[in-house]
């Protein structure tokens, strides 16, 4: 190939990419930035009210469940949670057991180890 003919190709192969390239950018220029919204803001003084979905999820509650009052059972076999004489509703967890993602804090929830034994005990 000839080394005109070639230095030809690259300027006008230069010259097609380039005119493309400037359209594009000069479009882009000329258009509008996105809008942002703004969320609304809310009057002192009032309350918003509150939603169909405040059910615990979003925050978890303190313990409501008094969980805490059986933290020392940590460590004993499953087998003695219906000993406890638990009057509100409780939930046993297996080790990898599935659990439902319904959400109580009122409800007591005893976690098992692979071994059987409780290894944590929370509200849900």
């Amino acid at each position: 190939m000839d080394h005109q003919f070639q230095g030809q190709v690259n300027k006008m192969t230069k010259t097609q990419f380039a005119a493309p390239l400037i359209a594009v950018l000069a479009l882009s220029a000329c258009m509008a930035p996105p809008q942002i919204e703004e969320a609304p803001v809310q009057p002192p003084g009032i309350e918003p009210l509150p939603t169909a979905y405040d059910d615990g999820l979003t925050e978890r509650k303190p313990d409501l469940c008094k969980a805490s009052s059986y933290a020392g059972q940590i460590g004993q076999p499953g087998g003695v949670i219906p000993t406890l004489g638990i009057e509100r509703s409780y939930r046993v967890v297996e080790y990898r057991g599935i659990e439902p993602q319904e959400y109580d804090p009122n409800r007591i929830v005893f976690r098992l180890d692979e071994m059987g034994n409780i290894s944590a005990v929370d509200c849900g």
